[in-house]
């Protein structure tokens, strides 16, 4: 038997509507029907089966517009009223915890506008702010402006800052920390506002400071392929310029359009590409960091090796700006495979979702990027609710879908590979129908159907978002308990409070996204899920937060993966670097 595989671009646009902001209207995508071909009834003369693989056949047209709206100073955020976020203030510290505004934090008031004013080279158009400062020659503006730094994407999230500082410089940024560690007023780093636990809004009356004014790209590399930009460098922009020099960077999220290099290693975000290439503990040569007294710690090292005393970045990277505002990163880039192929195969269990994984690692090892998995209840999400239209290429729906990328330097050898393996995995009905890419276009169709997963669930309703990781075989398991525990309660349902509970996720690392779409954010439907979700989780010895952080969401439950031990040396971490605690309080670690 031989089976065509054609092999597809590396140019993959991703799907720009991960996040429901302002840019995504303007990038709704438009994608033609899928119509499939070449369909192959059994493999081999003993076979008697019906399973096919299909080649898709015809171009897709596709149009996308990603608007950097990050670069031009505006958090990717839903804009919201100030009565919406007023009435959902209550509710919003509720879900996450019982939290109460420090005492000990300084309230704003217009001299200290006009001294922050005094640390910035253009202060009228670096400050938003609801203060006036008229001797500094700053203008209040009105409550509704601030709401997009204010309050998150996922309209969960809410806070009541009265300024926001946007720095132009890692100078800038000191002199603003400075002022503010001198004056223990409270401050959150903000990037692109693309988080999902809080993490980049305020809790209370913080001041944001907004990094998408530090957004250069200082040099590049091309022989090391190393990369040192500003940290409010968004990342597909960094994509895109690596990308035309034959790098690409080492991870991919579904947020690329809006999110920020900084932000990104301050989470220590995973993403698709993790598989391949690792964590960005790994990834980051060095960090350009200002600490919460103002000093700027100078770490942009591109070397590869050094082994002299302790590796500080390392500190940074994953401490959601606790410790430190990221404002320069170092980071070492892959080569940019020269044949990438895109396939999404139908499966019948989650039993049969594992032996794919395993099968595909044994025929793919070396070249094998990303191995995704959704269940059925995201694939009808996607074609219900997704901004971008992604015609379904199955002719039926199935139990669970996996999506897997191969990334080589020589076509032939890739397709060889990918031949062996198609064949195997039929023979053996461990998929029971699959489509493959032959062009850059449709490997993005198929990237959408996985990437487009969390925009349509926020479509459908209010999510509730859980990032876990935890053994593989325990995945789904985790996904049925919870749809159990809903009907259960009967909440299961249009009207009853839940409208749908889907799974999905990166099998290659263990990392679960369980989705909980709600008629609304209610303490009820959080009390069905919290604790129990978490206990689940620890008695498979698993983490509550694979990749997403910590954040408000889940500072007061970090207990439940990690030791008393170990959660005091976190606490004397922060104390260290921070001593008067005015870096993203109430958040991370709850001190």
């Amino acid at each position: 038997m031989s089976v065509k595989l054609v092999s597809a671009s590396i140019s993959r646009v991703s799907a720009a509507a991960a996040l429901p902001n302002a840019a995504h209207a303007a990038a709704a995508v438009s994608v033609s029907p899928l119509s499939m071909s070449a369909s192959l009834s059994g493999v081999g003369s003993s076979s008697s089966r019906s399973a096919s693989l299909r080649t898709m056949s015809t171009r897709a047209n596709r149009r996308t517009s990603c608007r950097d709206s990050a670069a031009l100073g505006t958090p990717s955020t839903s804009t919201l009223t100030s009565s919406s976020a007023a009435a959902s203030l209550t509710l919003t510290r509720s879900l996450a915890t019982e939290v109460q505004r420090s005492a000990t934090f300084t309230k704003l008031n217009p001299t200290h506008i006009a001294n922050l004013a005094k640390c910035l080279s253009t202060p009228t158009t670096s400050i938003l702010t609801t203060i006036a400062a008229p001797e500094a020659g700053i203008k209040a503006v009105s409550k509704d402006e601030l709401d997009a730094y204010n309050n998150d994407w996922m309209d969960k999230y809410h806070g009541s800052s009265a300024c926001v500082i946007r720095p132009k410089t890692t100078q800038e940024v000191s002199n603003v920390m400075r002022y503010c560690f001198q004056n223990r007023i409270a401050v959150v780093p903000q990037g692109g506002n693309t988080g999902l636990v809080g993490g980049g809004v305020p809790v209370f009356d913080e001041v944001i400071v907004n990094l998408s004014g530090l957004h250069q790209i200082r040099s590049f590399d091309e022989v090391a392929g190393t990369l040192v930009c500003d940290a409010g460098c968004v990342l597909e922009v960094l994509d895109n310029f690596v990308g035309e020099k034959g790098y690409m960077m080492p991870l991919d999220l579904g947020a690329k359009g809006s999110c920020h290099i900084g932000g990104n290693v301050a989470t220590n975000a995973g993403g698709l590409r993790f598989l391949r290439y690792g964590s960005l503990h790994g990834n980051v040569l060095g960090l350009e960091v200002v600490l919460p007294d103002g000093t700027i710690l100078d770490g942009l090292s591109t070397l590869r090796k050094d082994n002299t005393g302790f590796d500080l970045k390392q500190l940074f990277i994953g401490s959601e700006g606790t410790i430190g505002l990221i404002t320069g990163v170092s980071i070492i880039t892959p080569r940019k495979p020269n044949a990438v192929n895109v396939a999404v195969f139908a499966v019948p269990s989650f039993e049969a979702v594992q032996t794919t994984f395993t099968t595909v690692k044994q025929h793919c090892g070396e070249i094998l990027s990303a191995f995704e998995f959704f269940d059925a209840q995201s694939f009808e999400l996607v074609q219900g609710y997704a901004t971008r239209s992604v015609r379904d290429p199955f002719e039926e729906r199935h139990p669970f879908y996996v999506l897997i990328e191969t990334s080589g330097s020589k076509k032939e050898h890739d397709d060889e590979k990918l031949e062996g393996l198609l064949e195997h995995l039929l023979e053996s009905s461990t998929i029971t129908d699959g489509v493959l890419a032959q062009d850059t276009t449709q490997v993005s169709s198929l990237w959408a159907l996985r990437e487009s997963i969390p925009e349509a669930a926020g479509k459908m309703g209010k999510v509730f978002k859980y990032d876990l990781s935890m053994p593989v075989e325990k995945m789904n398991e985790l996904v049925e308990v919870m749809r159990a525990r809903f009907e259960g309660k009967g909440m299961m349902g249009e009207g009853k409070g839940i409208k749908t509970v889907v799974g999905y996720g990166h099998i290659g690392d263990g990392n679960l996204h369980i989705n909980i779409v709600a008629d609304s954010y209610s303490p009820e439907i959080e009390a069905v899920i919290e604790p129990y979700i978490y206990e689940w989780i620890a008695e498979q010895n698993g983490s509550i937060s694979a990749e997403h952080g910590l954040g408000l969401m889940k500072a007061t439950k970090i207990g439940y993966s990690k030791s008393p031990t170990s959660i005091e040396y976190m606490k004397k971490i922060k104390a260290a670097f921070d001593p008067e605690g005015i870096l993203n309080p109430y958040k991370y670690i709850q001190v």
